[in-house]
């Protein structure tokens, strides 16, 4: 008998194998990747962290709450640095890559852009000021100089906030030649718009620790970031400083003079080391409240953006006190030490502009001066006041959502 075909038994096998290779190389032509889409428009998170990064650098990742709500704003980033496809909702540009970059540890952890998402800059205008400020994308890791960038981010972030334009490549620059009407509304300079103003061999000696400068329609503010520590001033570095924005306020935007800084800190700790500091240096002629009259200590937080926004308003401080004390109460700085309006026996002094060199003079005038004395303030003031002041001067809180009905100032919506 015929002998049955043996090789029947081993087909399905063979055959088994083959459709696993053919359906495997059909996997293999038939490969692409998918890729979720991330619109940038104008007043989205992802435009206004774009924008950020377009004019400081870097951003400190220890930082984030600055910019809305912590948790938001660090899913935003981490989703940032996984590579997606961007698309730019007025011109339809579409780009697929990821955004951002996290390196470093602690606090020199630094949120960048990516080198390969450096195209999409052309979409908001900003990639030729980006390439010849940050030298193509490259930054120094040391720490001195991460700190550095630290530091003026976090002015930025907070000025961006406060509403502020803070785009170099959408302001005027400012220009020492002639008197123009440069500045037309209140925006923030940084430190390097500031340093391309003047000659070279100034550089060094000028800008060692301002972040830099706010206008607004009537003054301008030399700009510091003292973090976590106490504010150590260079005298002699800063009294340039200060002649200097005298100067650029004076040919740019019609200010004749610079008596006020803004000092940024962590928290109210900063405000009193730096308040208690002051007390122990020797040579007064060096200190803050000598090189500017007035230095408007700000925290480093939601509600110092909320505090910040005052600065904006017009004679914001004299409307205040026009709307706190009648006229033949107050003292209209004419006083024999610092305070606002003397009401029932007692000195007042108002504090909601967070004036600490103001207030190094107000606890000197009272120690020689046996009445009530009175301070009113932010809630989130209280805590250095208290222990700077001592219990002989009442505190008395003004909430701060109070004022900012009375001057019609609206908050962010990622800050309710």
């Amino acid at each position: 008998a015929e002998k049955p075909y043996r090789s029947y038994p081993f087909c399905p096998i063979k055959t088994k194998k083959l459709r696993q290779r053919e359906q495997s190389s059909w996997r293999n032509s038939q490969k692409f990747e998918v890729f979720e889409m991330t619109f940038i428009r104008r007043g989205s998170q992802a435009f206004e962290l774009l924008t950020l990064l377009s004019v400081v650098g870097e951003f400190p990742n220890c930082s984030i709450h600055l910019l809305g709500r912590e948790r938001v704003y660090k899913a935003l980033v981490s989703k940032l640095t996984e590579k997606q496809t961007f698309s730019h909702t007025e011109t339809g540009q579409k780009l697929t890559t990821k955004l951002l970059t996290v390196s470093g540890k602690g606090g020199a952890k630094t949120v960048r852009l990516y080198r390969k998402a450096l195209p999409i800059l052309e979409w908001i205008g900003a990639s030729e000021y980006y390439g010849a400020t940050f030298k193509d994308h490259k930054f120094r890791g040391d720490p001195s100089h991460v700190i550095r960038n630290h530091r003026v981010a976090e002015a930025t972030a907070m000025f961006m906030k406060a509403g502020l334009d803070i785009r170099p490549y959408q302001l005027e620059p400012l220009q020492t030649e002639r008197i123009l009407d440069v500045v037309e509304k209140p925006s923030f300079y940084t430190s390097r718009s500031l340093k391309g103003t003047f000659e070279v061999d100034m550089n060094k000696t000028m800008y060692t620790r301002i972040v830099g400068a706010l206008f607004t329609e009537s003054e301008c503010y030399a700009v510091y970031n003292t973090r976590d520590a106490a504010m150590k001033w260079c005298g002699k570095g800063e009294f340039k400083t200060r002649q200097a924005l005298t100067e650029l306020s004076r040919l740019n935007a019609g200010i004749r003079e610079v008596n006020s800084a803004i000092l940024f800190g962590n928290d109210a700790q900063t405000a009193l080391s730096t308040l208690n500091a002051a007390g122990e240096d020797s040579h007064k002629e060096y200190r803050f409240d000598s090189i500017y009259p007035h230095v408007h200590y700000v925290p480093l937080t939601q509600e110092g953006i909320r505090q910040l926004r005052f600065f904006l308003i017009p004679r914001w401080k004299e409307q205040l006190l026009e709307m706190l004390f009648d006229d033949a109460d107050r003292s209209f700085d004419a006083g024999l030490f610092e305070y606002d309006a003397f009401v029932g026996g007692t000195y007042v002094l108002a504090h909601f502009d967070g004036d600490i060199a103001r207030l190094i003079r107000y606890r000197e005038g009272i120690e020689n001066v046996q009445a009530r004395h009175e301070v009113l303030c932010f809630p989130h003031q209280v805590s250095y006041l208290r222990q700077y002041l001592g219990d002989g001067v009442t505190l008395k809180t003004i909430d701060i959502r109070t004022l900012e009905n009375e001057f019609d100032i609206g908050k962010e919506k990622d800050e309710i």
